[in-house]
Order: C-alpha cells, then sequence, then structure tokens
C-alpha cells in the first residue's frame, strides 16, 4: 500500500515541486460519452430523427460547443406520419446546438424521399436557416438512374429542391 501511495504522491508534482492538476484544459473532456448509439431524437413530443453510432460525444465546455461522432453516424429523419423521410450516413458528424449546424464529413451517403441518393466528403446542414449546402464534390444519382455531378451544392433541408454548381452529369434523352 506504501508503494501505491508513493507512485500516486509523485505523479502529482511538477519538477519544481508544485502540485499538478490532473486536466490542464478541460474543455478537452468530453462531459458524456456514450458507446453502442441507438436513440430517438424528438422536438415537442414529436419523433423527428433515429440516431445510431458507435461512439458519441459531447464537449459543453469547447468552443463552440458541439457532439461529436468521430466513429461515424446514421441518421433517420422522420416525417409527421412517422415515415422515413431520409436517411444520412458518414464516416464523422459534428452537431454544433448552438447554430443548430451539423458538419458531415467522408463518404457522405443520403437518400431522400424520391429516392434520390447523394454522395460527398463534405456537407452541412443549417437546421436553423432549413438549408444542406456542400463547396465540395457532389454526385447525385436520381431514380431514373439520371447521374449529375459538380462542386458545389445547396437544398432545402427535405433534399427535394435542390442546385448544384459547375454540374455536369449523364442523361437518357428519348429520341
Amino acid at each position: 500500500m506504501a508503494v501505491v501511495v508513493l507512485i500516486f504522491h509523485s505523479s502529482c508534482k511538477g519538477e519544481s515541486g508544485e502540485k499538478m492538476l490532473a486536466i490542464e484544459h478541460s474543455d478537452s473532456i468530453a462531459v458524456m460519452s456514450t458507446f453502442d448509439v441507438n436513440t430517438i431524437v424528438s422536438d415537442s413530443g414529436r419523433i423527428s430523427y433515429k440516431i445510431i453510432a458507435d461512439e458519441w460525444r459531447i464537449y459543453d465546455k469547447r468552443q463552440p460547443p458541439h457532439w461529436a461522432f468521430e466513429k461515424g453516424v446514421y441518421l433517420e429523419k422522420y416525417d409527421r406520419e412517422m415515415n422515413v423521410e431520409a436517411t444520412v450516413k458518414c464516416d464523422t458528424a459534428y452537431y454544433y446546438n448552438e447554430q443548430k449546424l451539423w458538419k458531415l464529413i467522408g463518404n457522405v451517403d443520403i437518400k431522400n424521399a424520391k429516392d434520390e441518393k447523394f454522395h460527398t466528403r463534405l456537407m452541412y446542414w443549417d437546421q436553423e436557416k432549413e438549408k444542406i449546402y456542400s463547396d465540395a464534390y457532389i454526385r447525385i444519382e436520381q431514380a431514373d438512374h439520371q447521374v449529375t455531378e459538380g462542386i458545389g451544392f445547396s437544398a432545402d433541408q427535405n433534399l427535394t429542391v435542390w442546385q448544384i454548381n459547375n454540374t455536369k452529369g449523364i442523361y437518357t434523352i428519348e429520341e
């Protein structure tokens, strides 16, 4: 037991003998860490989203405060009748709760209610402005197999009305 106390005592002193804090920057520590997440998010008593993630961390001391899904996340967005309106899957996601802004990074795959599939490496979802946007490369596959690609993108938050900048595409043309 004396050995344990001695090791603990020496690990808490700096080179000059003053006491060291175990954690120098409290903003580097998550206030919540959850693993194997499968949760429902509601708004005003109505289920809006389902979140599935291997790891969810909340940093409320960092500036800006945010949620981190650094091992990927899968989201389902529901309409008022509990139909899946959209699905979102990405390698990494951050949610900045004060701004109500999602930042989706790496292999971002989204499917909307019209069965259109969106693929990019970076996308933002501004819930306050009800807009989704990106300045990165994006590929959209429509239900009729038309493919549109470009650099830069904006849409309503339901991904039903969208616009791609610097476009190119493959379209079926009937003769």
